[in-house]
């Protein structure tokens, strides 16, 4: 059973998801059928190797997508899963949000 995913789950997406480049390189995955070669990121995002190494390490960490190294190369994928998780935790969030009827300070 399935209990959703933690407050430090959350976050952890959450921090991921709040950098352009980071967008980037899930787009670019999603438009690729959500498989990339992480070669090709460079092409996506104008950064040096390191950066793009440290921007796809926070996404694997996250769990947003998966590598697997074949040969000498790496291939991400994207998680669904993972994504969907967060997508329905926020939908709890706002769930619970609904029934406060003055803003939070």
């Amino acid at each position: 059973m399935n209990m959703g995913l933690s407050i430090k789950q959350i976050e952890k997406v959450s921090k991921a998801l709040g950098d352009s480049n980071r967008l980037k390189i899930l787009y670019y995955l999603s438009g690729m059928g959500g498989c990339g070669e992480c070669s090709a990121l460079q092409e996506v995002i104008d950064l040096a190797q390191p950066s793009i190494s440290h921007h796809v390490k926070i996404l694997v960490e996250s769990g947003l997508i998966e590598g697997e190294k074949e040969g000498r190369n790496y291939t991400y994928t994207l998680n669904s899963g993972a994504l969907n998780e967060y997508l329905d935790a926020l939908r709890k969030l706002e769930g619970k949000l609904e029934g406060i009827k003055e803003p939070v300070k």
